[in-house]
């Protein structure tokens, strides 16, 4: 008999992206999506394919995740969020695993994400390789907010087909996601006591786009590598001034 699956997704305003997700899971016994209280009509798209949908205020990425995993059924677990798909080759690969016993208690696979036009290959944003394929009784969500990932308590495996991640829906979104990021970022500096550097601020940033547009060569993707390095490095710079606001201008 073939192991049992459950996906588990969580959304927040993904009625755009849901669809797509959950067609690319039809190989899964069931989909756990846990919503954060959506306006659009993400919950009902997720209800008539199928899913079954838990409504409950954003706790963090690491908690909501885990919740959705706390709540699947089975101990196999293919953890996705809504604006990631499968793709064909990943599914084959994953429909092989289910047919035996698996070897490892969870399994790492590469993400390729689209935008500005085009899948990005360079700049650190492929392979991105992320652990989405795990027994809950072996791994649990962790890290720390926004950066969440599976931690593993066992052997892990590689699978090469690609997880599919339209990351963002345009250069708006990529920058109000940065702004919002950075905010998260600086504010759990302060918390966990770490002092401001103007060293950082002036440094990071420059580093960061040396690093993502020469070091990792995302100048091979075009204009979307550039803007993508150029992001890269004003995200960095943003978490930094935030957290000198923070420390020097909100104290005061």
């Amino acid at each position: 008999m073939s192991i049992k699956i459950s996906a588990a997704i969580i959304t927040y305003n993904e009625e755009k992206n849901i669809k797509r997700c959950m067609d690319s899971l039809d190989f899964c016994d069931e989909i756990v999506v846990v919503d954060s209280l959506s306006s659009d009509d993400t919950c009902t798209i997720a209800k008539g394919l199928g899913a079954v949908v838990i409504n409950q205020k954003f706790l963090g990425h690491i908690a909501q995740k885990q919740l959705a995993v706390d709540n699947c059924t089975y101990e196999w677990i293919l953890s996705l969020d809504a604006d990631e798909e499968v793709s064909v080759e990943l599914r084959e690969e994953i429909l092989m695993l289910l047919k035996s016993p698996f070897e490892y208690d969870a399994y790492i696979m590469p993400r390729v994400s689209f935008h500005l036009g085009r899948w990005i290959r360079h700049g650190g944003w492929y392979p991105d390789a992320k652990i989405r394929l795990f027994n809950k009784f072996k791994a649990h969500w962790g890290g720390y907010n926004p950066h969440d990932k599976v931690i593993v308590n066992g052997t892990v495996g590689k699978l090469k087909g690609d997880l599919k991640h339209y990351v963002f829906k345009d250069l708006r979104h990529n920058i109000d996601t940065n702004n919002s990021y950075s905010s998260i970022m600086a504010d759990d500096l302060h918390k966990d006591g770490k002092r401001f550097s103007y060293l950082k601020l002036f440094l990071k940033p420059i580093g960061k786009f040396l690093e993502t547009y020469i070091y990792k060569r995302g100048f091979l993707d075009g204009m979307p590598g550039f803007i993508i390095a150029v992001g890269a490095a004003y995200s960095m710079f943003l978490k930094f001034a935030k957290h000198w606001e923070i420390e020097k201008v909100k104290k005061s």
